[in-house]
């Protein structure tokens, strides 16, 4: 097997397609979006397990360029007073420390880096059907071409089109939050970078960070009905902005401060998750990334989850003799940790969380003991990764 297709150019895509040039297989990507300017004005922040991905596949440095490390984090309860403020990570290794920056901003970066590297990525292809054959499978695209490769990879994201092959009938769910993004320059703190600070509000889940040159970038996690798909295609930012203020408002922290010295660049969307035990597979075709184990946004897991995948997926495919066990050895290893991730980020969407269990860092996950051996490049993978049931290790 030496022929690829990844359908979806983000940050799944075009990482598991670095990940898969490294291992010597050709590869290529295909993009429905015309440019890599899209989903811009989102940030987010990638953990020191996406980071020890990327250092993997020799991506650090086109990443730690954009965005600014997170060192530390700083827990708020409503009156403002600090409950906590604790390492991020593996905050000590400049390489593995937390960094928040424009999702668009990665894409830009990944892609960029894969075309220096020789990978083709083709912009405007948007799949429009798959065919699975018994020696190939073939994508076809709404301008009419056709791609063929001994294996398709959907790493589509969310509304992945792939998706509707593999596991036909499966959706998003909602996951009991809407989410809010925002950035300023002008809100009433006086902080160093190098933290971000959450606070458990009364109404809300609020977040933010300081970049180095004074610009607050935040988010608001607020529960209750979602926004309407209509006010989604048709934002209202002041109109979000004056109800983010009222809700915040409420409590004696910074939040409502830094939402209303905020501009009318607001976004809005759903935390969404794809149920666990979702198909991955059919045929020659596999979901990653996104398509295949979407969290809500609660544990911040969902690009680092994708970064795994690349690497793990491209150690199967290398180190097994043939495409059925690459895939089974893929799927196991992957599996327990990303829906352990699913459950976990919607019972904190939800509300449902144990307090015990939301009152300390970033839940344990399956796999975090082994996690090190399984993104060395240079380590072959386990053959016994369905033994993966622990909530042990270190935290990402």
């Amino acid at each position: 097997m030496t022929r690829i297709l990844v359908i979806g150019g983000g940050i799944a895509g075009t990482a598991t397609a670095l990940a898969l040039h490294k291992a010597g297989l050709e590869v290529t990507v295909h993009e429905a979006h015309p440019g890599t300017a899209e989903d811009i004005g989102a940030f987010l922040t990638l953990a020191s397990n996406g980071m020890r991905a990327l250092a993997q596949l020799d991506a650090s440095d086109v990443v730690t360029s954009r965005g600014f490390p997170l060192r530390t984090m700083r827990v708020l309860d409503g009156q403002g007073a600090e409950m906590a403020h604790v390492p991020l990570g593996e905050a000590d290794d400049t390489l593995l420390r937390y960094r928040c920056l424009r999702r668009g901003e990665l894409h830009a970066a990944l892609q960029a880096e894969a075309v220096r590297r020789g990978i083709r990525l083709t912009h405007g292809a948007r799949l429009v059907s798959v065919e699975n054959g018994t020696d190939d499978v073939s994508a076809r695209f709404a301008d009419g071409s056709v791609a063929t490769g001994d294996l398709l990879i959907g790493a589509d994201g969310l509304n992945s089109a792939v998706r509707r092959s593999v596991a036909p009938g499966v959706e998003p769910v909602y996951a009991g939050q809407s989410v809010f993004y925002g950035y300023t320059r002008t809100a009433p703190v006086a902080e160093d970078t190098g933290h971000i600070t959450m606070v458990r509000g009364s109404a809300a889940a609020f977040g933010y960070a300081v970049s180095p040159d004074g610009e607050v970038y935040w988010f608001a996690r607020v529960g209750g009905e979602a926004v309407p798909a209509e006010e989604l295609a048709h934002p209202t930012p002041s109109r979000w902005r004056d109800h983010l203020v009222a809700l915040l408002g409420e409590d004696a922290t910074p939040a409502a401060g830094i939402v209303a010295a905020s501009t009318d660049d607001l976004m809005a969307t759903h935390a969404t998750e794809i149920p666990p035990g979702t198909p991955w597979r059919s045929g020659r075709t596999l979901l990653i990334g996104d398509a295949a184990h979407a969290a809500s946004p609660a544990t911040g897991q969902g690009a680092s989850m994708a970064l795994e995948d690349a690497v793990v997926l491209a150690k199967a495919l290398r180190d097994t003799p043939d495409l059925d066990s690459a895939l089974s050895l893929y799927e196991a290893c992957r599996r327990p940790r990303v829906e352990h991730n699913i459950t976990a980020s919607g019972e904190i969407s939800r509300g449902t969380r144990p307090p015990s269990r939301a009152a300390g860092g970033p839940p344990q996950r399956p796999g975090d003991d082994t996690l090190i051996a399984r993104l060395d490049w240079h380590r072959e993978l386990p053959t016994d990764a369905d033994a993966d049931t622990g909530d042990v290790g270190q935290a990402g």
